[in-house]
């Protein structure tokens, strides 16, 4: 019998100091230090709250890949909806009987079983620095029809998406290891299997860019293996206005919502569900600088609280890097069946696995652009400033990190996408005159592809793989970044001959000395 436990974690589950001071715009104090925590001078009070188990059905076959019948049993009652905020279930996986029969007792899983309803999934493990060497695949009922999903693949190779090594965000969690979160879109039933060694699993789903897994089949799991599933909670409206910079209808803001959204004055009013796009002398005035020739237009902006942010689950203060020499792209890896209206949903969900999941302090991108073009801010400190994401493990100080929702290994990014990476990058560059078309030195803090203090001359727009051997953000959207490098370029008002964006991998450093 499948053994396993149900942890519930709310929006009430933890409350963090928040009451955070907006960071320095001036350059003399961003170079200060090289990271800068912005202490809050509050804390609120945290509750934790654990649910009960769910209940194990009979388990169906059929074959992976191919969608299986209507269960007749039906969808499970729906239970109450949850707070605004979301929660978690965490189940524990457990040996697989019918593997055990096979001659593969190291498998694990969860029978099919219904559960609370949820959108967003991916498992979990004890030890943060511990590589699945194996494949992971689930299965989902759809909570509106009663169908279930075929059998749908998770990258076990996302410890990539993290903070350095070395960097306060590790010092101060507690963190694990995960695979890439998948969107499944409202569900209230799932099965799981996790086999160590052998091929990957051709079937479907999120994206395949983990490391090749162990062809013996004598590979070990990591211990501590959970499925986590993940309620991004509803909001009214759900969508973001795409007009007008005030909340309606949302209630007062929390002391951590204004924390947070003070971080973006003056570009927006605290409560703004948007920062409003701004011409390129608008944003030199703003700045207060004269030195910022190629300073370029800054697009529109969803904050925080127009996607729904619960900011009293991430850690409460801020952390800086001096400066922002260089963006690395992504994606998500979380699937491509996601709706431009679902995007605020994904987010969350993507927020709520970092954070309560895996551990981090807040979600790992800078910021995130959906299939149709819309940018939102991501990790909390201001929109304007050096935030300090952990999103490229090993150069997370003086970059940032934009990750564009979905799968792009071997499906396009949407044009509207590439359209908003160039108008982004393009305007977070400009303001510390980064050329997107040139190319930047970043010391690395150390990762599988670069060792900690070896200086590398990388891209100023790269992808993830130039500073981490990983198939991020995707080959099919790899392949895109010259054209993201010329747009770039473009929007910040320069002419070809004063930048050409570079071709392929970054230029090999010198070893140092």
């Amino acid at each position: 019998m499948c053994g396993f436990r149900v942890r519930s974690t709310p929006s009430t589950r933890s409350t963090l100091p928040n009451d955070a001071p907006s960071a320095t715009s001036s350059r003399s104090a961003r170079r200060a230090r090289r990271v800068r925590p912005v202490l809050s001078s509050r804390a609120l009070a945290s509750v934790g709250v654990c649910c009960a188990a769910a209940l194990a059905l009979p388990v169906l076959s059929a074959g992976p890949g191919a969608a299986a019948p209507r269960d007749p049993a039906g969808p499970a009652r729906p239970a109450a909806p949850a707070a605004a905020g979301g929660s978690t279930q965490s189940l524990r996986l457990a040996p697989l009987a019918g593997d055990r029969a096979l001659g593969n007792p190291a498998a694990q899983g969860l029978a099919r079983q219904s559960v609370r309803p949820f959108a967003l999934l991916g498992v979990v493990w004890d030890d943060p620095d511990a590589e699945l060497a194996g494949r992971v695949e689930v299965r989902t009922r759809d909570t509106r029809t009663g169908r279930w999903s075929g059998w749908q693949h998770l990258s076990t190779h996302n410890h990539e998406h993290a903070a350095d090594p070395a960097g306060a965000e590790r010092d101060a969690r507690r963190l694990h290891g995960g695979t890439a979160p998948l969107w499944v879109g409202t569900s209230d039933g799932v099965e799981v299997r996790v086999r160590p060694g052998g091929e990957v699993s051709a079937a479907t789903g999120a994206h395949s860019h983990e490391h090749k897994p162990d062809p013996t089949g004598e590979s070990v799991l990591p211990a501590g293996l959970r499925l986590e599933l993940v309620d991004p909670g509803t909001l009214p409206g759900e969508t973001p206005r795409t007009e007008g910079g005030q909340p309606g209808g949302q209630g007062a803001l929390t002391s951590a919502e204004t924390a947070v959204s003070r971080t973006n004055e003056p570009l927006a009013e605290v409560g703004a569900v948007e920062v409003p796009a701004r011409s390129a002398a608008e944003v030199r005035a703003e700045q207060g600088a004269t030195d910022l020739p190629y300073a370029a237009p800054q697009p529109r902006i969803v904050t925080r609280k127009g996607w729904g942010a619960d900011e009293s689950i991430r850690q409460g203060d801020f952390l800086y890097t001096d400066t922002v020499k260089a963006a690395f792209v992504h994606h998500t890896a979380s699937g491509n069946n996601y709706s431009c209206a679902e995007a605020p949903a994904l987010i969350r969900g993507i927020y709520r696995y970092h954070v309560q999941s895996e551990g981090w302090r807040d979600i790992g991108y800078n910021f995130l652009v959906d299939k149709c073009g819309t940018v939102y801010e991501g990790r909390a400190g201001g929109v304007a400033k050096p935030v300090m994401g952990a999103h490229t493990l090993g150069f997370n100080e003086d970059s940032t990190g934009v990750a564009v929702l979905g799968t792009h290994s071997e499906d396009e990014a949407p044009a509207p996408a590439l359209d908003a990476l160039k108008k982004l990058t393009a305007w977070k560059l400009g303001l510390h005159g980064a050329d997107p078309a040139g190319t930047t030195e970043l010391v690395s803090g150390g990762g599988n592809r670069f060792p900690k203090g070896q200086k590398v001359k990388l891209k100023v727009i790269s992808g993830h793989r130039d500073g981490f051997s990983t198939e991020c953000p995707g080959e099919k959207l790899y392949e895109k970044l010259d054209e993201i490098r010329t747009g770039a370029a473009e929007h910040q008002g320069r002419k070809p001959e004063e930048g050409q964006p570079g071709e392929g991998q970054p230029e090999q450093p010198e070893q140092p000395s």
